[in-house]
């Protein structure tokens, strides 16, 4: 009632005293309170990030308290699934609310990859007239900002960052050169800012070390990106703060993806009984003497930058009108650079491991909270992926999501259904090892293999994860039924990308 009379009082003065129409007092009325209601957007992706590699979904060795506490004050999705099993289709999936099958970027690939990595032009970018979530944003009003990985496209092509609604922007374009965490530069909106001058093949992500002990001083520069990404990050928040204006900010950390270089603290919090032997160094990655303890220290130092992130929203007073989603562009990699997903349980029970659409591939944490609208501790067992992200947001926000192909779930989110039993079907087609599909209808997933010219297609197979979530136990003969909505699906939805090899989803079985 309190409300009701305050928003009448407000409304009549408008009209006395200012002399305006009813109609105009209401429009002005309605722009305020919708200027004020409007949530801040915070969107987190983690790099390789593995589903159970943070405390709230069972990790026992690696310290994710800040994480964890994000999830205890919010939701814990369970069944939440990357946009693809490798980065750059991923992002562009996360970015644009499209499923890989109708994506610009469906795999892996380089525009002119040249012999030294200062050379490389850079991730195969989207389209200048494709239509990214920070595009949505900025058209609503919002500020803008990506700091970190972006992945789909340097600042001289078609998916330049600025090109796609991005005010500010401050990391690597490139996911070729994340793979050292001293980088010569990082882009500071669309210039080269100047951090490493002392670079040599031992700092770049390159050589091996045969011989001799293996020291982590030899792989360092002058200056860590992870927490310099973070510094220039929370002074956007700050700056914003002071302000009218709602932001969107997209932060996208590079740990726990390899070369192994975090700073020495975060090592030494690790046991040094954890690692009998050096990591020497092969397939591009760099050397490191305690690898184990490495790869922790990497996760807890990404995870101290998100606790970097939460206080200061909480300072600046706005921690309770900012919606925060933490998540990761895949799964575990394999056991390259150092990474040893059977000592940290990294995927638990799941099949497989990053390149692969099986479980371990492409499910990643999905944590979503947002103070007073959210439930706090809740876990939803509503399947989710990253197509589902953008028109989430939009929602919520007024926000135009163009036409996506993932599906609005802030009716879940807000607790106003428990479950979206008619929501889309979750589709995977390409971004993978070999060309691969896949397609998740409630509790089953139809997925097969091989399907790039010249390959050998593998025969379908389908699981029910919920049953069965190591994915042992083929189902395929007794659904073939599910096997056929998914051929009709891929056949209305799938669209090789130009660049890209065609999925050959429709091969005759073996």
């Amino acid at each position: 009632m309190k409300q009701g009379r305050v928003f009448l009082r407000y409304y009549y003065r408008m009209v006395t005293f200012y002399n305006i129409t009813l109609s105009a007092a209401f429009s002005l009325l309605m722009l305020s309170v919708a200027e004020a209601a409007r949530p801040n957007v915070v969107l987190i992706n983690a790099d390789d990030l593995g589903w159970a590699e943070v405390g709230c979904y069972g990790q026992q060795k690696i310290k994710t308290p800040n994480i964890d506490r994000l999830a205890s004050e919010g939701q814990r999705w369970v069944y939440f699934y990357s946009g693809a099993p490798v980065c750059s289709p991923s992002r562009n999936v996360l970015m644009t609310g499209k499923h890989t099958g109708s994506c610009d970027v469906q795999d892996l690939k380089r525009v002119d990859a040249g012999e030294n990595w200062r050379d490389l032009k850079g991730d195969w970018p989207i389209e200048e007239k494709t239509y990214t979530l920070p595009e949505a944003m900025k058209k609503a009003g919002y500020a803008t900002a990506v700091f970190g990985k972006w992945g789909i496209g340097d600042f001289d092509s078609t998916g330049a960052p600025d090109k796609h609604g991005v005010d500010r922007f401050y990391g690597y374009t490139d996911q070729k050169a994340c793979h050292t965490y001293y980088p010569p530069y990082l882009w500071n909106n669309g210039k080269k800012e100047v951090l490493n001058t002392s670079l040599t093949a031992a700092t770049i992500g390159h050589g091996s070390q045969p011989k001799g002990e293996v020291l982590a001083d030899t792989y360092r520069a002058e200056q860590h990106s992870s927490d310099l990404i973070a510094d220039k990050m929370l002074e956007f928040v700050r700056e914003k703060a002071h302000g009218k204006q709602p932001f969107f900010l997209y932060y996208a950390p590079l740990e726990p993806h390899v070369a192994m270089q975090p700073l020495q603290e975060w090592i030494d919090r690790y046991p040094r009984e954890w690692d009998k032997s050096p990591y020497r160094g092969n397939r591009g990655y760099l050397p490191h003497p305690r690898p184990r303890a490495a790869y922790a220290g990497m996760i807890s130092q990404m995870d101290h930058n998100v606790g970097r992130l939460l206080d200061t929203l909480k300072a600046c007073g706005l921690d309770k009108n900012t919606i925060v989603i933490f998540t990761s562009d895949n799964g575990t990699t394999h056991d390259a650079g150092g990474v040893d997903h059977r000592f940290f349980n990294s995927v638990a029970d799941l099949k497989g491991l990053k390149g692969q659409l099986y479980e371990g591939g492409i499910r990643v944490p999905g944590i979503i909270r947002w103070p007073g609208k959210i439930a706090p501790g809740k876990t939803i067992a509503q399947p989710a992926f990253h197509a589902d992200v953008m028109p989430t947001l939009c929602a919520l926000t007024g926000a135009d999501a163009g036409s996506p192909l993932g599906t609005d779930l802030s009716p879940v989110l807000l607790g106003k259904k428990s479950a979206l039993h008619d929501r889309k079907p979750l589709v995977w087609a390409g971004g993978g090892y070999g060309g691969q599909v896949a397609v998740r209808f409630d509790s089953k997933k139809v997925i097969r293999r091989n399907l790039f010219p010249g390959k050998k297609p593998d025969n379908w197979e389908v699981y029910d994860i919920v049953k069965d979530p190591a994915e042992k136990n083929n189902i395929a003969a007794e659904n073939r039924d599910l096997i056929n909505r998914a051929i009709a699906i891929l056949d209305r939805e799938y669209q090789p990308a130009p660049g890209f090899q065609a999925l050959r989803y429709r091969a005759p079985e073996q």
